[in-house]
Formats: C-alpha cells, structure tokens, sequence
C-alpha cells in the first residue's frame, strides 16, 4: 500500500536530520556528525553500489545503522536516470522520502506512480514493488527500514524493460 503525503515532508525530514545528527557514538560526549562535500546533496552521495540488485548506476549513504538501539536503518539512495532496483520487499516495511529529482514506484500488479520531491511513500511489510529514477531524471530518495529485526530486504527479478516504459502506457 501506498501512500503519498507532501505535508508531512517537512516535519519528518527535519526529525530524521535532527535524530541522525544526534545520535551519539561511543563517547557520550560527542556528537556524531557529517560534513557534505558534495553542494548538490543534502547528504554525502555515498558509496556506489555494487549488486546485480540494480539496473545500473546509484548510491548508498547509509545513515542510521544501529539496528539494536533504533530497530531501523536509514539510507539515502541516488539513482542515475533510467536506474531501477529489482523487484523486492522488506519484511518491516519501508518509508520513501523523497527529496530530489523524479522517480517511479510500482507494487506488483499496480500501475506505476510518478514521484516526486516531497512525496513520502509508505509501503507495508511484505509488499513487493521496485522504486527508481524516470529515464530523464537523476532520482534521490531517504528509504528508512522500520522493524529491523523482522529481517533484510528480500530481493526478486528485475523488473523488465517492458515494465520500467510502461508508465508512458498509462
């Protein structure tokens, strides 16, 4: 199930900034902190992936990681335009927020959705679907996975050309 609600954008971006700034690391202390070189990015563009999970070239930023404190994880992803992951689906759930470019959403047996900045996506466990960038447009989103503990992504097929181009069909 989807669900796409610009209003609560604002607020839930400026919690997730406020909760990944402060988390604290291993001294009480200090304040863990990341500095952006990258002007373009609200955070670091990360690593590039290196799966067969993905139709070509994106990123990954990992921002919260600590699964036993937060039973989440919180990532910003970059997708290169015409870039899509596999079909997959994520045993707690996951939360899109979308914060650059445009992109598309798709669940198994629905039309496609377009996204765009602002939207917030939010998709129920076991829901299998595919998100990436529309074909002229570099796409970034915040994918933050509740309920770490229910398990990791479960990673299907990769959604066919004929899939990804039928949003134009629509």
């Amino acid at each position: 199930m989807k669900t796409i609600n610009r209003n609560g954008f604002a607020l839930l971006a400026v919690v997730i900034f406020l909760f990944t700034a402060c988390n604290n690391s291993t001294n009480k202390n200090e304040m863990k902190t990341s500095i952006n070189k990258e002007s373009n990015y609200i955070f670091p563009k990360g690593d590039k992936i290196n799966n067969d999970y993905f139709s070509g070239t994106a990123w990954l930023q990992m921002l919260v990681t600590d699964k036993e404190k937060f039973d989440m994880t919180i990532g910003n992803v970059i997708f290169e335009p015409g870039v899509r992951n596999n079909w997959h689906s994520h045993p707690g759930g996951q939360i899109l927020l979308c914060t650059k470019g445009k992109g598309y959403y798709q669940e198994k047996g629905k039309p496609i959705q377009l996204l765009n900045v602002g939207d917030v996506v939010e998709i129920h466990a076991d829901v299998v679907h595919w998100h990436g960038a529309t074909p002229d447009s570099e796409f970034e989103h915040i994918a933050i996975s509740p309920q770490s503990h229910k398990g990791a992504v479960v990673w299907m097929q990769p959604v066919s050309d004929e899939e990804y181009n039928s949003y134009d069909k629509q």
